[in-house]
């Protein structure tokens, strides 16, 4: 059986490990949802799925639930956290990375205690509250790439996500003649 972590191993983790890719990830994060254009945020592939604003607020909802619960120790299962007049796919980015910077700040300021604190989810698993960053980063990024595969669909161009993007590209070769 392993050993549990330490919290010298989870500030470990949480400052050398986590914290960089968490910041990159949300930049392009809000840049995804901003993409979406307003007049065509009910689009969705199929009736099964869910609709891009749906997504969207969704994505901006949860990201920052995952890091709530690292701060908290307590994961938050209450609906939307998201004002009801916050409206817009760049009302809604806007409020991601506001709330998201607030977050962000407030994981640098946490105790190593605070990151081992078992946490429950959804009575499914107990986890220390550490590893929900790594799980909030990994649900973020499979809804953003849901949500990405919509644009062109939309008539929206796709940002650069893991390198540029067609659309990224042909904005630079334009720019640039």
């Amino acid at each position: 059986m392993a050993e549990a972590m330490t919290p010298d191993q989870a500030v470990f983790l949480l400052q050398n490990v986590y914290m960089g890719p968490l910041k990159n990830e949300s930049r392009t994060t809000k840049k995804i949802l901003e993409a979406v254009p307003a007049a065509k945020a009910d689009y969705r592939p199929d009736p099964i799925s869910k609709s891009a604003i749906e997504l969207v607020r969704h994505i901006a909802a949860s990201d920052n639930r995952f890091v709530e619960t690292v701060i908290n120790g307590v994961f938050d299962t209450s609906p939307s956290m998201i004002p009801e007049n916050v409206k817009t796919p760049a009302e809604i980015a806007a409020w991601y990375e506001q709330r998201f910077a607030k977050n962000y700040q407030a994981l640098t300021k946490i105790s190593g205690e605070q990151l081992i604190k078992i946490v429950d989810f959804r009575g499914m698993m107990q986890r220390p509250a550490v590893t929900f960053v790594m799980m909030g980063l990994h649900h973020t990024i499979h809804h953003r790439g849901q949500l990405s595969s919509y644009l062109r669909c939309m008539g929206a161009k796709v940002p650069s996500i893991y390198g540029e993007s067609y659309d990224d590209a042909q904005a630079r070769k334009a720019a640039q003649a």
